[in-house]
């Protein structure tokens, strides 16, 4: 699916920040805007179940799910909110990621609204992949290349219905606005702030050169304490 030229960021930025994995876009969130290092990412373990999957970048879509209670559409009620839904997954700045709040509380992943069917659908919509607190299914007709962080993976969908999309939601401790860009692998998601967006790249490869004049003397044969405290100093001079 083509979705329109108004995208918040150039392609090239989106293409540049996939370089990466997210613990090293966090360590660069870090130097770029040092007021975000203690939110904006998911902080409770979710399960990846395909860990081997490169990064995904793209605006959030967002939802709320139920699973545990009887939904109060039925019918064609249901059905026109769930092509409303795909509408919003489905148009303005793309590609998409789809963050989805199980709101069931102590029976979040009660029922998955993620399986076959919706990995599929939400692929064809240009959608990357799923960050949920909810449960996902049917890992091996999972639609192929589209990332999954789920809460749990479970057998049932139970009562699952939406409850609402469009809104901020919360998963795994990350706050979510509709619209806000989200990068995520098998180690978690980050929200992204546009205008530190183009600083990233360039500050992820610093924390990289800085890294690796450590990383050698640690992989060396001749490793020493004295040539690890002489790496350290050498590393804090890279700028």
């Amino acid at each position: 699916m083509s979705h329109p030229a108004t995208a918040p960021l150039p392609a090239s930025v989106l293409e540049a920040l996939r370089k990466f994995d997210t613990p090293t876009i966090c360590n660069a969130m870090e130097i770029v805007a040092p007021e975000r290092r203690l939110t904006g990412f998911t902080v409770k373990p979710l399960v990846c179940p395909f860990p081997n999957l490169p990064p995904i970048v793209g605006y959030a879509r967002t939802a709320t799910i139920r699973a545990a209670t009887t939904p109060s559409l039925q019918g064609a009620a249901a059905r026109d909110q769930r092509a409303a839904y795909y509408e919003h997954v489905g148009t303005g700045p793309g590609p998409t990621v789809s963050v989805i709040q199980d709101l069931d509380g102590a029976n979040v992943g009660y029922g998955a609204f993620w399986g076959e069917v919706q990995s599929n659908v939400h692929k064809a919509l240009g959608c990357l992949g799923v960050v949920t607190d909810g449960s996902i299914r049917d890992i091996p007709q999972w639609a192929p290349d589209f990332q999954a962080l789920a809460g749990s993976i479970g057998p049932s969908h139970a009562h699952v219905h939406l409850a609402g999309f469009g809104e901020t939601v919360s998963v795994a401790g990350m706050i979510v606005r509709p619209g806000d860009l989200i990068h995520a692998d098998c180690h978690g998601a980050i929200v992204i702030p546009f205008e530190v967006a183009e600083k990233l790249p360039a500050a992820a490869d610093l924390l990289a050169r800085r890294e690796e004049v450590i990383l050698t003397i640690a992989r060396s044969k001749d490793f020493t304490l004295e040539k690890l405290k002489a790496a350290m100093a050498k590393s804090a001079e890279i700028h």
